[in-house]
């Protein structure tokens, strides 16, 4: 067999199911596998890059495509680098580690615009450069699976394994925020002296500007023993602790002082509190930037209306409000919408008004569905946005900014924009999850 560097050439012809089979790679999926063809059929093999001369072992076939495992890179790719994660290739937190940052990037602006044409039959105007940041130890929200293995009498703690429901077996991790990188393995040799070690199966982890809050989800309560090493721990690593024994509204603080959470907004301006399981943006640097971006290309002036859909904790509402937008959010967990009145009241934003509505129904009934805006900015999941498209016309706005975790929705909802009279005026990807190959971008549409 050839190996790295050989100009030996690559050879796509299937034998019996299973044999290794020297081929080479053309793309890569929307999971970051990358895309080999065997008689003409598509194989996805994690870890390969495109241009690559691989070897790999078929081992899975499916109607659309098959699955292959990587025996050895033959030709490497330039792009190639080593992981910086010993982890990688196990862990299932990271699929693009083996690729060059810059090479990520570009895989996903390609995935973007490809989306957009493909589905949406729509070609942006201007393409925008990677709103980016560092691209390690930018994690500052992640749920940490947790699980006791009787085999090997230890407790696991981290992400989930590539291709397994089962915990990886870690004890750090490189994107989590750097004050949280060894947080695994604390974790674990904490919780394998809990009594309560089999009935533990999750703690989310934030950091916010003022503390890091873990919230331990505990299946049955923790007796003395356990309460004792949970706040003993809590001290030695300056952690704020809170258990969760039910549903969200059941979370409930055991250890440190009781200012609210918060992250610092619009160059510091702003204040933004929440509770340890309310949705933040994983990326606080991205996030910041991304918002940055986000108001420029609203370019509101004072006495704008703006309707900010699926706001959250108003991270787009209240920046839009400080630069004199009057603005409407819109958000269906009443839980949030809450909290984005008291930030705007805490920060002084009179002009920042906030409602309950469930933007995936018809939202008709409700008096700011009714009304026209200058400008509408859409953040949605991933299921995109379809039942607010389909009411633009009521809003009428001149511009519209639409945030994306999805390309494929995204594209879908530009397609409907475009058929009711706007044109894309710009699309970019924002980076908000280095070394995955999770895709979020930033659209704008211009009433045509």
């Amino acid at each position: 067999m050839s190996r790295a560097g050989s100009a030996r050439p690559a050879v796509s012809t299937r034998r019996d199911r299973g044999d290794p089979v020297i081929t080479t790679v053309d793309a890569l999926t929307q999971d970051g596998r990358g895309v080999c063809r065997i008689d003409g059929k598509a194989v996805f093999v994690a870890d390969a890059l495109p241009g690559e001369t691989v070897s790999i072992q078929p081992t899975r076939r499916r109607k659309g495509h098959d699955e292959a495992r990587l025996l050895e890179v033959v030709q490497p790719s330039a792009q190639r680098r080593a992981p910086r994660c010993e982890y990688f290739g196990y862990c299932g937190g990271c699929a693009l580690q083996h690729l060059e940052h810059a090479a990520q990037l570009a895989a996903k602006q390609d995935q973007l615009l490809s989306a957009l044409a493909r589905i949406g039959k729509v070609e942006p105007a201007a393409v925008s450069a990677a709103v980016r940041g560092e691209c390690w130890g930018y994690r500052r929200r992640a749920r940490l699976g947790v699980r006791w293995v009787r085999a090997k009498n230890r407790v696991l703690v981290g992400f989930r394994e590539r291709s397994a429901s089962f915990i990886a077996d870690m004890q750090h991790c490189e994107v989590l925020s750097p004050g949280c990188r060894d947080l695994p393995g604390e974790l674990a040799t904490l919780i394998e002296g809990l009594s309560i070690r089999t009935r533990l199966p999750q703690v989310e982890v934030t950091v916010a500007d003022n503390a890091v809050a873990l919230v331990f989800r505990v299946l049955e309560p923790p007796d003395n023993a356990d309460l004792a090493a949970l706040r003993a721990f809590a001290e030695s690593h300056d952690y704020r602790l809170y258990l969760q024994p039910g549903g969200l509204d059941s979370v409930v603080q055991l250890t440190g002082d009781a200012d609210p959470l918060y992250y610092r907004l619009d160059g510091g301006r702003l204040r933004v509190e929440f509770e340890p399981t309310d949705f933040i943006q994983v990326n606080a640097e991205v996030n910041e930037k991304m918002v940055a971006a986000a108001m420029a290309a609203l370019d509101i002036k004072a006495g704008d209306s703006l309707l900010d859909l699926f706001c959250g904790l108003g991270n787009f509402s209240l920046p839009a409000a400080r630069r004199g937008a009057r603005v409407m959010g819109v958000e269906g967990e009443a839980a949030l919408v809450a909290r984005a009145r008291a930030n705007a009241a805490s920060n002084g934003l009179g002009d920042a008004q906030f409602a309950i509505g469930n933007l995936f129904n018809d939202c008709g009934d409700f008096p700011w569905a009714r009304q026209q805006y200058d400008q509408v900015l859409l953040d949605p999941p991933r299921a995109g946005a379809r039942a607010i498209v389909e009411r633009i016309d009521v809003f009428a706005p001149r511009r519209i900014v639409y945030v994306s975790c999805h390309p494929g929705t995204l594209a879908r909802d530009a397609e409907l924009l475009c058929a009711r009279g706007y044109s894309l005026s710009l699309a970019g990807i924002l980076d908000m999850f280095p070394h995955t190959a999770h895709v979020e971008s930033m659209a704008v549409f211009d009433r045509s």
